[in-house]
């Protein structure tokens, strides 16, 4: 086999298996999910449940970094205490690795049964939680046809004439060995992945044992890696746990890569064969800084905190700095000041744009680094408007037409409108993003479609609106009224089918109800808030009646 073919191979056996192990995690989160955060809520009030339930997460989710992600989110909302938490992620550790110990027996006749079983439940069951079954058991079925696949790519490399020196590099250069498995996990971003890879690649004769038990060691620092990448944007209480996961499981990797280079210990120790010694010594690993990390856990998350206190928040948006339009000297010219007013309320305008289309971005994908994003965009949209706000104000000094001064007080209302546009996306639908982040819920297709829709009109009215401040057009103005009537009758409709959809039961529109009709009501708020711009332009036309209200008969 070729150099090129066996990397094919390789790569596709790995990809397949990373996607079975998302599989099997996505199914129980969907149908799981919520029981299992509360049973993580309710059951921490003694080390031992916590370090259990932690456990029983990981191996249901495939994935510790999953565990210490939704432990990390728990502690930073002040439901789990950061000694709590730190114990849970321990348990997580140790059920991740025992995982990698039952996918490593030799299932191969199974995977046909759950391939079959897996598939009759996913395509024709309704039932949710019987879909969601379904499908972890094909993700099951994939990650054991997957392993089988990496096998088979790996047995002709025990013929190859390169494969020798290469070994005979690592074996004689441990550091090497211990940072190539590192940056191997944290590329994959799965611990059972790595893990399973050298157990296959070393049951082919691929692998060494004694290269084996090293590059185990740096699984595990690649692994307690992610965590903090992953949050790095987040606040310091959230950032803690998975710091305190690394700097237990990282320093315990590195001290024990010491006392392997000077004891030199027998791999034989961990059992017969060298898979079983890989997935052994990853257990052991595992097990090692659960017992040592217990007692050291108050320790590790004050030093940890400390560590996050000190860390200076990333900078978020674009980095160069924008030059105002305001220029004072333009003051003494209204006609003039005014357009430099305009020309900087249109800059809140394409910041307003950019965080509405970002929003929907959120709620699909939500993110440390996008919400903090949108907060900071949000923060330069406050401090336009109370720039703009101040400039309005000097130039109300000077002599001004009463053409001017209405123009005046018409760009200090469409600021105001603005800011109190960006209020609602930072405060409410962030808030409801965040909110659907934590909670690990997903919109019904349906439910998810009528927001997208929504969001779509209310994008496309706020940017005819936008267009206002550039040219007094009266029937884009009206255009604006009669979508904002129509958005108004959109939003009924709305809610009256998600109605429908909660009278049917679906599990998915329950668990999301709040999260769905506070976004579309904030959706029509911002709407008729950038609807407001059209009004001094049908003012002015005479097109705007004074009440909507009917007269007396």
């Amino acid at each position: 086999m070729s150099g090129l073919v066996f990397f094919l191979h390789m790569a596709g056996a790995v990809a397949l298996l990373l996607a079975a192990t998302r599989m099997v995690r996505t199914g129980v989160e969907r149908a799981y999910g919520r029981q299992l955060r509360q049973h993580l809520r309710q059951r921490i009030g003694h080390p031992l449940s916590a370090m259990l339930m932690g456990l029983v997460m990981a191996v249901a989710l495939q994935s510790s970094t999953a565990v210490t992600l939704l432990v990390s989110s728990f502690v930073g909302l002040g439901l789990v205490s950061g000694v709590a938490g730190i114990v849970i992620v321990r348990g997580g550790e140790l059920g991740s690795a025992l995982v990698a110990k039952v996918l490593s027996f030799d299932l191969t006749l199974l995977a046909p049964a759950l391939l079959t079983l897996g598939a009759v439940l996913y395509l024709r069951s309704d039932r949710r939680p019987w879909h969601e079954i379904g499908r972890c058991l094909l993700g099951i079925a994939l990650i054991l046809i997957s392993l089988e696949m990496v096998s088979t790519a790996a047995l002709p490399l025990r013929d190859s004439t390169f494969l020798p020196v290469v070994v005979r590099y690592l074996s004689g250069d441990i550091l090497s060995c211990f940072l190539l498995a590192a940056a191997l996990t944290y590329l994959l971003h799965s611990s059972i992945a790595a893990v399973l890879l050298l157990a296959a690649m070393a049951e082919q004769g691929v692998l060494p044992p004694g290269v084996g038990l090293v590059m185990v060691l740096g699984v595990n620092l690649g692994s307690s890696m992610i965590a903090p990448v992953l949050t790095r944007a987040a606040a310091p209480e959230q950032r803690a746990v998975p710091l305190a996961n690394l700097l237990m499981r990282g320093l315990g990797s590195v001290v024990l890569l010491a006392l392997y280079e000077v004891v030199q210990p027998d791999p034989a120790l961990l059992g017969t064969g060298p898979a079983n010694q890989i997935i052994h010594a990853h257990i052991a690993f595992n097990l090692f800084i659960l017992l040592v990390g217990l007692p050291l856990s108050g320790v590790a998350w004050r030093i940890s905190r400390w560590v996050a206190d000190l860390r200076t928040p990333i900078e978020t948006g674009p980095a160069h700095e924008e030059i105002s339009a305001l220029d004072p000297a333009a003051l003494g010219n209204p006609d003039q000041a005014l357009a430099n007013a305009t020309r900087e309320a249109i800059r809140m305008c394409d910041t307003i744009d950019t965080m509405l289309s970002r929003i929907i971005e959120v709620y699909a994908a939500p993110d440390p680094q996008s919400i903090a994003d949108l907060r900071a965009f949000d923060d330069r949209v406050d401090n336009r408007h109370n720039a703009i706000k101040l400039y309005l104000a000097r130039i109300t000094e000077q002599g001004m037409t009463e053409a001017q001064s209405r123009r005046c007080q018409d760009l200090l209302e469409v600021c105001i409108k603005l800011e109190q546009a960006g209020d609602v996306i930072v405060r409410n639908l962030l808030l409801h993003a965040q909110k659907k982040m934590e909670r690990q819920v997903e919109f019904t297709p349906e439910g998810w479609k009528e927001l997208v829709d929504f969001h779509a009109s209310v994008m496309r009215n706020a940017r005819l609106a936008f267009n206002l401040l550039v040219d007094d057009d009266p029937a884009t103005a009206q255009q604006v009224i009669i979508e904002k009537d129509r958005l108004r009758d959109s939003e009924r409709e709305t809610r009256q089918q998600h109605f429908m959809r909660l009278r049917r039961n679906t599990e998915q529109s329950i668990e999301t109800s709040s999260i769905h009709l506070d976004t579309v009501r904030d959706l029509k708020q911002i709407n008729g808030l950038l609807a407001a711009l059209a009004y001094p332009v049908l003012e002015e036309q005479g097109l705007l009646r004074g009440s909507r209200l009917k007269k007396p008969a």
